[in-house]
């Protein structure tokens, strides 16, 4: 039995979730307006493994967003995974926040390229996209949205946070929206269950999350 705790706090969203065998057995989160991690991340874990009746020496192995995304939210989570990892002497594992979007969004509306965006304040986005077999087309970036921003890859699926913004910008163009796709712990659980039989490890020592932009001191982050 392969055991695998979740976690996911790229964005506003704070989630954890278990899996076993690559199928999830339960997920607590929330969607505060405000970020909320650090109150409530270990909270939420010990809350998960009480109901489903493990201790955390029944776990296997531990994922985590690797990012883009909050900078405080990754520091967060990546320092919870890997104090977790020292104790249990467990494997982390970590996932991009765009891919995890991408993947939920492909099992929802496949046959779709998919656009995977993160809020990264005003008119800027951290995004990345992908084709109708989930292959990377535009490698992950940070980009101020037009109404003209990628247009060359309609028709696709829009989500996360960072679509919300342009709703009414591209309203006239050949773009979905999908405003229920989350990034959630949820969709760890295939792609770190693969990198778990694969072997693929991160370096507990020197693994730090992608902020993909240097950080800018904001409360609200």
């Amino acid at each position: 039995m392969v055991r695998i705790l979740h976690i996911e706090t790229s964005t506003k969203v704070c989630s954890v979730a278990l899996s076993e065998n690559g199928v999830l057995k339960n997920c607590i989160e929330s969607n505060d307006a405000q970020y909320a991690h650090g109150e409530k991340l270990t909270v939420f874990i010990q809350e998960l493994l009480s109901t489903s009746g493990i201790t955390p020496s029944d776990l296997n192995a531990i994922s985590v967003t690797s990012g883009p995304g909050s900078y405080t939210g990754l520091r967060i989570g990546a320092s919870v995974a890997k104090g977790l990892c020292y104790a249990l002497d467990i494997p982390l594992l970590s996932i991009n926040a765009l891919e995890n979007l991408a993947t939920h969004a492909h099992h929802r509306n496949p046959g779709m390229p998919i656009v995977s965006m993160i809020d990264a304040r005003r008119m800027e986005v951290f995004c990345a996209i992908f084709d109708q077999e989930l292959n990377l087309v535009k490698p992950t970036s940070a980009d101020i949205l037009d109404e003209d921003s990628y247009r060359n890859f309609e028709p696709f699926l829009c989500v996360g946070d960072g679509s919300l913004k342009m709703k009414s910008v591209w309203e006239n163009r050949k773009v979905f929206f999908d405003d229920e796709i989350i990034c959630s712990a949820r969709g760890h659980v295939n792609l770190t269950y693969a990198h778990f039989l694969d072997k693929k490890f991160e370096d507990l020592a020197y693994f730090e999350p992608f902020y993909l932009k240097d950080f800018m001191f904001n409360t609200n982050t």
